[in-house]
Order: C-alpha cells, then sequence, then structure tokens
C-alpha cells in the first residue's frame, strides 16, 4: 500500500474509532480534554500574567533609563557631583545627565515614592517619553517643593494636580506641591519627576548625586568606554549597562517565575498520564473490535497511525480550550491581583494582556504533543498484539511490557540521582528539575516488577473474595500499572510539594522567632532613602517610660557588582558579639590571632551569588571608600534574595560616620501596657503616623500571612494535579470493570454471588490503592529532597530544614484510599448489573 492510500485508510479508521468513542463514552473523553485544558491552561495564563508584569517593568525602566548608553549608578547615599562635572567634561561623552534618584516615605504609607530629581533640558535628550506630558510644565518644577506625578502614583497619594503632599526627611516633614499628573502611558508606575537642583534642596543632598546618565560621542565603543570608567570611580560607584537597568525586574523574580511555570506544567504531564491511561484503558476494553479490523486487513501501521491519531485529536481540542481559557484567566489575574502570583515583587497595576501568538502556539502544540505522547504506547501495543491473541480477551501484553521496564526505570533512577548533583546553570536548577523528571519516571516503571514481587509474597488467606482479588492482581500487571500511574505522578509530586513548603514554613517561622525577640518592633518604610532618626531622637525613643531596652538597626542598599541587584547591609548590636548572637548563624569561625579586620556575617545568598568563604575576606564600599571586613559566618535570610550583610554598629559607625537609625526593637518593663508605650513612642516623632509600630506577634502573623499567599496558588495548582489524577483512578476503575464484565460472569456462573464480586473489585482498589498511596509517600519523600536541597537552594539561594507534614499526609492518604475503594465498588457494581449469560457472551 503506498503512503497516500496509507494515510487515507488511517484517516478513516481513525474517523470511525473516533466517532465510536463519542457515542460511548462522551463523559470520560470530556474529561480528559478538560484535564488536557487546564494543564495548558495553567501554563499558558502563568505565563501570560509573568510576561505582561514583566513587559510593564521593563517599559517603565527603559523610559526612566531613556536613550543613554552608560548608566553610572552609586549608592543611595549618593556621590558628590563633581564627578558629573568630570564626566560632562570628557570628550567622548556627548550628554551626561545628572540624576538623584530617592525612595521617598510618605507618611501612612508602607510603600515608598520613587522620586527622580533630573535637568530637564538634559534629560529631554535621553528620556524624551517620559517629558512628553510635562510640555511647557517645565518652568514650573523650578518651584523649590513641585513635583510632577504618574497616574499610578497619584491614585495610590489620593491626590490631584494642585494639592499637596508630604514626605518624611529624617523624622521632619516636608509639603510638596503636585504640578501635574502624567499620562498612563507615559509611565504605568508610582513615580515622582523633580527639578535636580529642588530634590537635592528638599531631601538634603546638596552637592549629592547618584546616578549619571551619559550618552557617548558618535563612534565611541561603549564596552570599551565603560571599562575604561570602571577603573576610574569612587569606591561604590559603578558603570551599568542600560541592559542591566531594564532587564532587573526580569533578574529579581527569574526563579519564582520559572518554579511557578514548572508548577503549571505538573497539572499538564498529569494530565498526560491521564490520556495515556485512558486511551490503554480504551484499547483494552475495546481490544475484540481492534483485532477484527486487523483480521479484516488494517495493517498495524495504520491502526497505530489511528489511534495515536485519536490522543492527538484530544489533545488538540484540549489544548485549544486551555489556551482560550488562559487567556482569560490571565486577564483576570492582572485586573484582580494587577500580575502579582504570590511573591510581592511583581505587581504591574494596569497591564494588560499581551497575547502574543508564538507563545499560544507552543502552548497548544506543548499540550497537544503531550497527549499524543501519552497515546502513543498503548497505540504501539494495539498495533503490535496478535489478532487471535485479542479476540481471546485479557490482559493483552501490557504485563509483558511492564515486566520489562524495571531496566528503563533504573537506569532514570540513576540518571536522576546524578543530575541532583550538577550545579545550577545560570542560576536556574535545570539540573535539578530534570532530576525530578527522572525519578519520577523511572519510579513509575518500576511499579509493575515491585506490584508482581510484592503479590507473589502475599499469602493465601483462605477468604475467597480476598484471594481472588489477589490472584486477579498478579494476572493483570499491566492494568494495574495503568491503574496507578496517573494517581502515583500526581500525589508524589503533591507529597514533595506539601513536604517543602511545610519545610519551608517551620524554617521561617524558626527564622522569625530568633530575629524578632523583643517585645515591639519600630521601623521606617523598607527601602526608603529618606526617613531616618538622629542620635538625637534615638536617646528621646529611649527614655519613653515602660522600656528596658531599645536596641537600633541601620539598613542601606550597597552595590557590589554591576551585573547583580543591589544587596543588603545591616548594622546592628553595640558590639561584634551581640550582632553574632541575635542572628541565626549556620557556620561560625574564630578570627585569625591578631586579625586587625572587623567581623562581618553574610546571608547565604551573597556566600552563594560571590562565591565567599567563612574565614575570607569581604569588600565594601562605605563612604566613597573601600573597607575590607572579615567573614565570621554564614546566617539564613529569608527576606533579602539577593544578599546581605551584618556589621556592628560601631564598625559601620566607623567606616561611614553615619550614627543615624532606621529601625528598632523594643523591650518592655511590664509597668507599661504596650498601646501606652506605643502612643508614647508615636508621641516622639513629628508625624506620629510616620514608622511603623507593632509587636513581634503581630510581625510574625503578618509574614506567615504573606507566606501563605506567596504559596496560595502553589496549593491551588497541587490540588488541581491531584483532581486529575483521581480522575485517572477513577476511569481506570470504570474502565477496567466494563472490560471484565465477561470474567465477572464466569465468576457468577461458578458459584460466586453478585455481592462477592462486587466485594473482589472492591479489595482490589483497596489493595492497589494502599500500594499507591505508600508507593507515592516513599516516591514523594524522594523528590522532597531534590526540591528542598537542590531546587530550592540553587533557585533561592537559602537553605531550608526538612520537616513532615504528618497529619497533613495521613489525612490525604486515607482520603485517597477511601476514594479508590469507594470508585472500584461503583464500577464493580455498574459492570454486574446484567445478568450472567450476557456478560460471558462475547467469549462463546
Amino acid at each position: 500500500m503506498n503512503g497516500g492510500a496509507g494515510s487515507g485508510a488511517s484517516l478513516r479508521i481513525w474517523r470511525v474509532l473516533m466517532l465510536a468513542q463519542i457515542r460511548e463514552q462522551p463523559a470520560r473523553l470530556s474529561v480528559t480534554v478538560l484535564a488536557i485544558a487546564l494543564g495548558v491552561a495553567l501554563g499558558a495564563s502563568v505565563y501570560l500574567v509573568n510576561t505582561s508584569a514583566i513587559n510593564e517593568f521593563g517599559l517603565a525602566t527603559k523610559r526612566l533609563v531613556g536613550e543613554a548608553d552608560v548608566v553610572v549608578r552609586g549608592p543611595r547615599e549618593g556621590f558628590s557631583e563633581t564627578l558629573y562635572t568630570k564626566l560632562a567634561r570628557d570628550p567622548a561623552v556627548a550628554i551626561a545627565s545628572p540624576v538623584l534618584e530617592m525612595e521617598a516615605a510618605v507618611p501612612g504609607r508602607r510603600d515608598t515614592l520613587k522620586v527622580v530629581g533630573m535637568d530637564m533640558f538634559r534629560a529631554a535628550a535621553l528620556q524624551p517619553a517620559l517629558f512628553g506630558d510635562i510640555g511647557g510644565g517645565v518652568f514650573d518644577l523650578f518651584q523649590t517643593n513641585g513635583i510632577f506625578l504618574s497616574s499610578s502614583a497619584a491614585r495610590q497619594l489620593h491626590v490631584r494636580r494642585g494639592d499637596t503632599f508630604v514626605v518624611i526627611i529624617g523624622t521632619s516633614a516636608r509639603s510638596l506641591q503636585v504640578l501635574g499628573i502624567l499620562s498612563e502611558t507615559t509611565y504605568p508606575q508610582a513615580l515622582g519627576i523633580m527639578d535636580i537642583a529642588s530634590a537635592q534642596w528638599i531631601f538634603d543632598k546638596i552637592g549629592r548625586l547618584n546616578r549619571i546618565d551619559l550618552r557617548l560621542a558618535a563612534g565611541m565603543s561603549v564596552e570599551a568606554y565603560r571599562s575604561k570608567l570602571e577603573g576610574l570611580l569612587p569606591a561604590g560607584v559603578l558603570a551599568v549597562a542600560p541592559k542591566v537597568e531594564r532587564d532587573r525586574a526580569v533578574t529579581v523574580t527569574r526563579a519564582y517565575r520559572v518554579n511557578l511555570n514548572m508548577l503549571a506544567l505538573v497539572a499538564l504531564w498529569t494530565g498526560a498520564f491521564l490520556v495515556f491511561s485512558t486511551q490503554s484503558l480504551s484499547v483494552l476494553r475495546r481490544r475484540t473490535s481492534l483485532a477484527l479490523l486487523r483480521a479484516l486487513g488494517v495493517t498495524r501501521g495504520e491502526l497505530q497511525r489511528a489511534l495515536v491519531g485519536e490522543g492527538a485529536v484530544l489533545g488538540a481540542v484540549g489544548s485549544l480550550l486551555g489556551v482560550i481559557l488562559g487567556v482569560l484567566f490571565a486577564a483576570a489575574m492582572l485586573r484582580v491581583l494587577a500580575g502579582d502570583l504570590g511573591n510581592g515583587q511583581l505587581r504591574a497595576a494596569g497591564a494588560s494582556v499581551h497575547a502574543a501568538v508564538l507563545p499560544l502556539l507552543f502552548f497548544f502544540f506543548v499540550g497537544t504533543a503531550v497527549a499524543s505522547a501519552g497515546a502513543w504506547m498503548p497505540a504501539r501495543s494495539a498495533a503490535r498484539q496478535p489478532p487471535a491473541r485479542s479476540l481471546k480477551g485479557g490482559d493483552g501484553d501490557y504485563g509483558v511490557i511492564a515486566k520489562k521496564s524495571w531496566q528503563l526505570g533504573v537506569a532514570l533512577l540513576l540518571i536522576g540521582a546524578l543530575f541532583a548533583r550538577i550545579p545550577a546553570v545560570g542560576g536556574l536548577p535545570i539540573f535539578g528539575y530534570g532530576a525530578i523528571a527522572a525519578l519520577l519516571f523511572g519510579a513509575v516503571l518500576l511499579v509493575p516488577i515491585l506490584t508482581v514481587r510484592i503479590l507473589n509474597l502475599a499469602p493465601r488467606t483462605n477468604h475467597v473474595v480476598l484471594d481472588a482479588a489477589i490472584a486477579q492482581l498478579r494476572e493483570n500487571v499491566g492494568l494495574s500499572t495503568l491503574s496507578l500511574a496517573s494517581i502515583i505522578v500526581s500525589f508524589s509530586l503533591m507529597v514533595a510539594m506539601a513536604i517543602m513548603v511545610y519545610s519551608f514554613r517551620v524554617s521561617f517561622e524558626h527564622w522569625l522567632g530568633k530575629l524578632l525577640p523583643a517585645d515591639l518592633q519600630i521601623r521606617e518604610p523598607v527601602g526608603n532613602d529618606t526617613a531616618y532618626w538622629s542620635p538625637s531622637e534615638q536617646a528621646a525613643l529611649a527614655s519613653v517610660p515602660g522600656i528596658e531596652r531599645l536596641e537600633f538597626r541601620h539598613t542601606r542598599q550597597i552595590l557590589l557588582d554591576a551585573a547583580r541587584p543591589a544587596i543588603t547591609l545591616i548594622a546592628r548590636g553595640r558590639d561584634a558579639r551581640q550582632a553574632a548572637d541575635e542572628l541565626p548563624l549556620l557556620q561560625s569561625a574564630s578570627p585569625p590571632p591578631g586579625d586587625s579586620l572587623e567581623p562581618a556575617w553574610i546571608s547565604e545568598a551573597l556566600q552563594d551569588l560571590y562565591g565567599l568563604e567563612v574565614g575570607g575576606t569581604l569588600t565594601l564600599p562605605l563612604a566613597g571608600h573601600s573597607r575590607q571586613f572579615r567573614v565570621a559566618g554564614v546566617w539564613r535570610d529569608y527576606a533579602r534574595t539577593f544578599g546581605s550583610v551584618v556589621i556592628s554598629l560601631p564598625a559601620y559607625t566607623a567606616a561611614t560616620g553615619d550614627r543615624s537609625a532606621t529601625e528598632g526593637s523594643v523591650w518592655l518593663d511590664g509597668r507599661r501596657s504596650v498601646a501606652a508605650v506605643e502612643a508614647a513612642l508615636r508621641a516622639s516623632f513629628v508625624r506620629g503616623d510616620s514608622p511603623e509600630i507593632m509587636t513581634s506577634t503581630a510581625v510574625r502573623e503578618r509574614s506567615m500571612q504573606i507566606f501563605d499567599r506567596a504559596f496560595a496558588i502553589t496549593y491551588g495548582l497541587e490540588a488541581i494535579a491531584v483532581i486529575i489524577g483521581l480522575t485517572g483512578v477513577s476511569f481506570a476503575a470504570s474502565s477496567t470493570a466494563l472490560a471484565r464484565r465477561s470474567e465477572f460472569g464466569m465468576l457468577r456462573h461458578i458459584g460466586m454471588l453478585r455481592k462477592q464480586v462486587i466485594g473482589v473489585l472492591a479489595s482490589e482498589g483497596f489493595l492497589m490503592s494502599v500500594f499507591g498511596v505508600l508507593y507515592g509517600l516513599t516516591l514523594g519523600a524522594v523528590l522532597s529532597l531534590v526540591l528542598v536541597y537542590v531546587v530550592n537552594r540553587q533557585s533561592f539561594n537559602w537553605s531550608i530544614d526538612l520537616a513532615v507534614p504528618l497529619w497533613q499526609l495521613a489525612a490525604l492518604s486515607v482520603t485517597l484510599i477511601a476514594a479508590a475503594a469507594l470508585t472500584a465498588v461503583w464500577s464493580g457494581r455498574a459492570a454486574t448489573s446484567q445478568d450472567a449469560v450476557r456478560a460471558v457472551r462475547e467469549d462463546w
């Protein structure tokens, strides 16, 4: 038969088989399509939401950076503007634009307002898109307190043109007047624009800048100039490529987004196992019809293509529906959650879905390919089955195939173990995900041989129902594997995620307990550059009645590498010993004898990202000078993904001359209530609503709420994967029962009662579900080790301690076993509802 004729025959056979399937099993096919659709929809929606939010951040950053070739960026406190004068006179520089960027504290708000002070006439050449709405209002910016706000900032501050609002400088309040509102298209995020001289005056930064945008003269090599410039800049000032600035939002959230995408695909792969088990059991149910087609002259290739085509059609319909649902889900999430899927770093108010064709086609083809792959093995097995053997019924050759799969399973387990030891690639646990996939598939391939060994060890009980169930399981290893595949995959992944999340939660709680021993916590808005407490104000706070002890801290951002986000410097403790005692240390070392360097304690992220070691040295740019510190230990920090370093307050003051503080911990003496002390502390500030004052218990509760919100979508994706797995169990039980009607009829003929036949099915379901749950628990525990010690560490550069949620896993296990047994009973009742003669008629 030529290729064209073969394809035509395959198409005709596929049409006949597909239409018969739709007539006989519409509900089962609909649920299978829905499972594929959910998997595709989750993957597509997560991708679209993250892409849309990143596009908004990228657009905002691009408009801030504009058309600069090089961005000279310094610490938040700035550097002398004499550097600007020097660069502006450089013949290699065509335009130099001075900038002062500040994260301003606003009373009563936890979030800061980004304020950018610019030389309007120079900035207009580099950031033209940013000044389109200002127009003639440029000269209004010369007012000392004048500011233009973006639409987002105006909404957040509840102000209009002509209104005033307050920012905090130190502990004093200064008013700014809104000169105008920028359109949403000009800048989508919260931003304020001021004249640079006004900004320097308002924020007490006279003679200071922290950014200079450079456009080079024609013909100058950007990289060559940037490399040359790096050697001439003061300590802590770096020459950054604009692309690094634009991609910062992408870098900050990349690991979180990739992990979320991988988790979304779990539902899709679970759906693939559902297609596999559904098609396998469908082939078994139709084995006589398929054998008849072979006997009538249909070739193996034609039958195999037709059966794979069934899976491909299910995948295509499900993928198309999934892509549509994905776009709708993404639009809803952007509208309701502003693109924030839990980590809090990627909120993009006003972002809209950008549904590019190629990514959507990718998800469509992935869903179709996964479903086709799930249908391939059943189709191949059915096509290879001798027609005479198929006409007799039975388990087919699934048992033979399953018993031969253990070699490949062992090989995959070894590959998974090897992958788990390979470092991250580009900061992502690529081989960690590969290890999970290899271990998962390898473990599934070992199910048949383990099932055979366990069943062979089962003794006779002299109980008819139980012995019959065990005998049936022994003779139907292939069917047992098909029944277990989807539930083992979904349940083991859910167990692994549950253990990982629970371990993280327990570790996070312990971490909070170590860092929050005091009764009250007081701080200015996190990340702000303007609000702080002077030594005199610190003394006034410490003298408030009812306070036994008050310890201050100072936090600030430091740039160590032009290609990486800033790290956080934390100055705390009245001496080095106290600073170390207050940290959740993982490693520590005594300083060498006679060491003159001050100690510093680095986070795990700083150790991993910068290749630092305990006992080595760390250079920090402080007050325009490079200061060396001795790495005295490594501590666990879940709050700062890109690294942090702790030094003592005396060491910080000696290096910078800065005696201000931004945070504090308060221990009460018990003579006054918490509310009275809080009121007295607020009364010490010019604006009492400026600082955030909370009990340590409230801080812990809020932190745990944020943690649970961050993992809410994880829980949702896990639940969907388990529902798909349970659907697979239901399909497997019902299809198996229907395929064995003649067998049940024969059992009825030899004297077994209907309730005994149903008992056999219930026992089979119970035994297999117990095996599946125990196997899934074991496999999930192994996968959780990869998640905890490989994927988590390589993704976020922090460690967590392993903890197992025993009650949660026990309750879920019992639920799954009960659901499987009940499904088997229900399927048995349906399969034994006809009389025994009709049931065995097909074998006469």
